[in-house]
């Protein structure tokens, strides 16, 4: 494919005009990635908070809590490398996405503030605040969903398109509250682990129905997609990721109905099946788009800035990054496993 690329655009493959976007584009896919799968469960847990026991709620959000800082970084940095390593294509993305952008801003900054609220009101305002937690948190999720869709659909107008990219935020709604519950259920026994697993089982099958429409869409709706996915020995292994998802999304619940009945063991099987199905619907979507920020329209160079910028760019991101790596990962690696209580101080006499 590279190959390909350097012959269609002329350029040295060494040069930094080749290079460099593809540096970036890559730097930006993987803040999306774990923008969406590790800040994933945050979101979930609070899409269930309105069908949590009153006292259950406050359990649900100081689970969170080693994680609230950290989710927050990932939309500020992918936002920030996107406009300024490709300000080209700045305008027209934000032209055609500027709705769901603006209810997903929205949905950040409620769930921010809420959060930060509940921690300080007096105990008999915790629970609204536990709920605008809530709403923030389904507004984020549908804005995710909603600007899938209409990215898939390329942005198309048309009340079909609309109510495509709506079906499609509910779908997204229902994928992380999966996610949540799953999260749930591998940290927390007792009562808050059979309503997860409840939960969860309400929302499998939605999350599949949105998995579906995104890939039948994006497959039939644009042929370009649909000769990458289908010519060439490469369509086996989208056959066989397809089967895997279909295989997954039957494995979490089918593990979601075990733990229902069996609540006294602890389990990580349907969180990590629900993370390989978010990885693969990113992959399969990263896959498709490449080279596009916006499919058959605007490539990774058309809308890279110039090479100048790129290095400034790159020099902060080579600084930035592994101090990032380091402190994700001291934070994220306390995210699997059953949730301990923390110790008791001990004061001496």
């Amino acid at each position: 494919m590279i190959d390909t690329l350097v012959a269609l655009l002329g350029i040295d493959a060494h040069a930094p005009e080749f290079w460099m976007p593809l540096v970036f584009m890559a730097v930006f896919y993987a803040i999306i990635v774990a923008g969406t799968v590790l800040d994933g469960f945050d979101i979930g847990v609070g899409c269930l908070v309105p069908f949590a026991a009153a006292e259950l709620r406050p359990r649900m959000l100081a689970l969170l809590s080693p994680w609230r800082d950290a989710n927050e970084f990932w939309l500020i940095l992918g936002m920030g490398l996107f406009l300024t390593a490709f300000p080209n294509a700045w305008g027209p993305v934000m032209q055609a996405l500027y709705l769901p952008m603006a209810l997903l801003a929205i949905g950040v900054m409620v769930r921010s503030a809420a959060f930060e609220l509940r921690l300080r009101a007096p105990v008999h305002l915790q629970n609204r605040w536990s709920l605008a937690f809530a709403w923030g948190s389904w507004l984020t999720a549908f804005a995710h969903g909603f600007l899938l869709g209409r990215i898939v659909v390329g942005y198309e107008p048309g009340t079909g398109y609309f109510g495509y990219a709506v079906f499609v935020g509910a779908c997204a709604i229902a994928a992380y509250s999966l996610l949540g519950a799953t999260w749930l259920i591998m940290r927390e026994p007792g009562e808050l682990r059979i309503r997860a697993a409840w939960w969860g089982r309400q929302s499998v099958r939605w999350a599949a129905a949105g998995s579906v429409a995104v890939s039948l869409v994006l497959a039939f709706a644009n042929t370009g997609v649909f000769l990458r996915w289908s010519d060439g020995p490469q369509w086996t292994v989208v056959v066989g990721l397809w089967v895997f998802t279909l295989v997954s999304f039957m494995t979490i619940e089918m593990s979601l109905q075990r733990t229902i009945q069996y609540s006294h063991r602890v389990t990580a099987l349907p969180f990590v099946m629900t993370l390989l199905v978010f990885l693969i619907t990113l992959g399969g979507l990263g896959y498709s788009f490449f080279p596009y920020l916006v499919l058959d329209d605007i490539t990774v160079w058309d809308g890279a800035a110039s090479v100048e910028t790129l290095r400034l760019i790159l020099a902060a991101v080579v600084v930035a990054l592994p101090v990032a790596l380091v402190f994700n990962i001291w934070v994220y690696w306390r995210m699997f496993g059953l949730s301990k209580a923390p110790k008791p101080p001990q004061f001496r006499l």
